[in-house]
């Protein structure tokens, strides 16, 4: 597709990625869930292991491209890279025909835990309106979801152990983008699934988080921000007098004070 008619046609972010990732033109109502995509996760906040990052690298004096790197390396199964592994999770279960009660089951029996399931803050009583925002829209232009009413009913049995067990962003932007690729009649199930594979989803993640890192960069220069120093008592070290006896490094062994605490004791 020319650029001439990129911009005749008004195709905006979501085409644009469609084309360059996908190599066609995905439906107007699948570009806008794109482009929902990843205005919702763009930023969360400075507090979160990639902002973090990002954060003290820039107060490090490091440039942009180091403190953006900085933060996007934090990425994985515990810090926004669960789109992948939620998909794969809930559209296998769902392939296999298991009912959402036995794939809990089988879940808790091999004690792993389900990816895109849970969140520190949210709750049931207390939703995330970002999942709210894109699950509303797929319900409605959505040909079929079959893999997010089967998220759903995970869910369903989750937070009845739990209140704040819910199915979270990642969780259903993953499988989403299951429902998405298998029914908008763009994609074979063969390449509905290697794209899948291929971690297209957690680029979604990277792509998205990357506008927000350069704003926690840019904000830190703006405000001229020296070197950051975390405090002592938030860090947990190894106890040394008990490495020392000959004792095995376990969870007891563990500390919340300075170094400078521990050596004077």
């Amino acid at each position: 597709m020319r650029i001439t008619d990129v911009f005749r046609d008004d195709i905006g972010i979501g085409g644009v990625l469609s084309l360059l990732w996908f190599k066609r033109r995905l439906p107007d109502y699948a570009c806008k869930f794109i482009e929902m995509v990843l205005m919702l996760t763009a930023d969360h906040g400075p507090a979160v292991s990639g902002a973090h990052n990002t954060i003290v690298t820039a107060r490090a004096g490091k440039d942009l491209i180091s403190s953006l790197c900085s933060g996007l390396l934090t990425i994985g199964d515990r810090f926004g890279g669960a789109l992948d592994g939620a998909a794969d999770l809930f559209s296998t279960a769902y392939d296999k025909g298991l009912t959402p009660r036995e794939f809990v089951d089988s879940m808790r029996k091999q004690n792993k835990l389900i990816l895109g399931i849970g969140h520190k803050i949210k709750s049931r009583t207390n939703p995330d309106l970002r999942v709210t925002l894109i699950t509303d829209y797929a319900k409605k232009h959505f040909p079929a979801s079959p893999i997010l009413d089967y998220a759903r009913a995970v869910e369903a049995i989750t937070t009845a152990k739990k209140d704040n067990l819910i199915l979270n962003v990642d969780g259903a932007i993953g499988v989403l983008f299951v429902d998405l690729l298998r029914h908008s009649g763009a994609f074979s199930r063969e390449e509905a699934d290697e794209y899948a594979r291929i971690g297209t989803l957690n680029g979604l993640f990277v792509l998205a988080r990357s506008i927000g890192f350069i704003g926690h960069y840019l904000d830190q220069k703006r405000l001229k921000q020296g070197l950051y120093r975390h405090p002592w008592d938030d860090i947990s070290y190894l106890n040394p007098a008990a490495l020392q006896g000959g004792m095995s490094a376990t969870k007891g062994d563990r500390v919340q004070v300075g170094a400078a605490k521990i050596v004077s004791k």
